[in-house]
């Protein structure tokens, strides 16, 4: 991932140094457990242990540059690993392994990690869309449907709907987090030909992932589920962002991204204060689909294996992990920062000539004696009216001699209050779940 869009909290763990210490690990822990099971003598693995390596831009070098006679990274890593303890018992490194064994385990302890830390940043983010919605739980704006004014909601509501889209993400998030977190010590097939099963029992309880059967490799359908876990995230931090944008339009100016003293939102227009971030987020969700292209295209390999998924990973679960971080963590600030005007958009619904009442209206005329269709007609022309005569829906229906409704029915079908005395059941489930994460957590 470029450096733009790379935080130091989740870049740090896909560089290769924290990749050859995880594939360390695997090694160690290997030798450990076959201490354990009688197969390496113990002085051996405390030979190992106080010979370790210490891995750094030096060893990171040194393999790098051994790759380049054994164009094979792995391969290179044991070398160098055994030419720097530099004693027979260097030998029990990578013993009865096979690549694959020592890189996909290693390979789940940076995605469990990767998925751990945009975890959460994720809760952050929902509690401050909870914030945001229980602050405005009773600012009444446009519902809008097709782009256009529907029925009156509030802006609670709309943001605790995202806050619950937002935790079905983090739902999906922890069942990819889970699925990913598994390591194989099994062999070149994945029959353990040369290490015991215990052996990689043990080894991935020492390390916190779980154990599974596999071929050479770990089945990429868990790695496509991680992809799929944050493209939906994103796919979400798009929805909000896409509704930033639109309400930051001119001419709706119902909310718009904080800007910041000493920012410009155009190098030509200084009256310009776009929405920049919104946008930004947009654009990356839809690199972010294509990530997850890729991690599907993954899942059907050769045999027992083959390496075509290998060059995607490399770059794609990096890069997907880095970006959702990213997303999330400039979406948690977009909501915390957000501008809000409960004025413009009290002016923008009362602007509508009262059209959002129109289905309340609908169902007064039906209550009293007409049919659907009649009464559906008589509130379709009155609307048009009022829209080419610029006047209140109300007043035109008062006009309208075929139409002989009480004034405190008409009053309760146009009360804003009645309409959206419910919208705070989105913001009560919110809470909810805020809550019971908050005690998880």
């Amino acid at each position: 991932m470029i450096e733009r869009y790379t935080l130091p909290a989740i870049g740090a763990l896909f560089s290769d140094s924290a990749r050859m210490k995880n594939w360390l690990a695997v090694e160690y822990a290997t030798v450990e457990a076959l201490t354990k099971v009688g197969v390496v003598p113990s002085s051996d693995f405390d030979e190992l242990k106080a010979l370790a390596p210490n891995v750094d831009d030096a060893f990171v070098e040194a393999v790098n540059d051994r790759e380049l006679i054994t164009n094979h990274d792995l391969a290179a890593f044991v070398d160098v690993v055994q030419t720097s303890i530099a004693t027979k018992s260097a030998s029990w490194i990578h013993y009865g392994l096979t690549s694959s064994d020592v890189v996909d385990t290693a390979l789940s302890l940076t995605l469990k990690e990767a998925g751990k830390r945009i975890r959460q940043e994720l809760v952050a983010l929902i509690e401050a869309i909870h914030t945001r919605a229980v602050e405005h739980s009773t600012t009444i704006m446009a519902g809008r449907t097709h782009g256009m004014h529907a029925e009156p909601t509030t802006f609670g509501n709309k943001l605790a709907l995202f806050g619950l889209s937002l935790s079905r993400d983090l739902e999906r998030l922890d069942r990819a987090i889970a699925a990913v977190s598994v390591g194989k010590l099994s062999g070149a097939v994945g029959t353990y030909s040369n290490i015991d099963p215990a052996v990689e029992s043990y080894v991935c309880e020492l390390l916190g992932i779980t154990p599974v059967p596999a071929t050479q490799v770990i089945a990429r359908d868990r790695h496509a589920e991680y992809l799929y876990s944050l493209t939906s995230l994103a796919a979400t931090i798009e929805t909000i962002a896409t509704e930033v944008r639109h309400l930051a339009r001119t001419e709706v100016g119902e909310a718009e991204e904080y800007f910041a003293p000493g920012q410009k939102g155009s190098s030509a227009m200084p009256h310009k204060r776009n929405p920049i971030l919104s946008e930004r987020l947009v654009g990356l969700s839809r690199v972010m689909r294509g990530y997850l292209i890729s991690g599907l295209e993954d899942v059907a390999l050769w045999h027992e294996r083959d390496i075509s998924h290998s060059s995607v990973e490399r770059i794609v679960l990096s890069d997907a992990s880095i970006l959702a971080y990213y997303m999330v963590n400039k979406a948690k600030s977009l909501v915390s920062r957000l501008m809000v005007y409960p004025d413009r958009m009290r002016q923008n619904l009362d602007d509508s000539f009262g059209f959002v009442f129109s289905q309340s209206l609908l169902l007064t005329l039906v209550d009293a004696g007409m049919s659907r269709d009649e009464a559906y007609r008589i509130v379709q022309r009155s609307a048009r009216v009022a829209y080419e005569q610029r006047k209140h829906l109300r007043t035109v229906i008062e006009e309208d001699e075929s139409v002989n409704v009480s004034d405190d029915l008409l009053d309760r079908a146009f009360s804003v209050e009645r309409v959206t005395r419910h919208c705070g059941r989105a913001i009560d489930e919110l809470s909810k779940l805020v809550y019971v994460q908050s005690a998880k957590d």
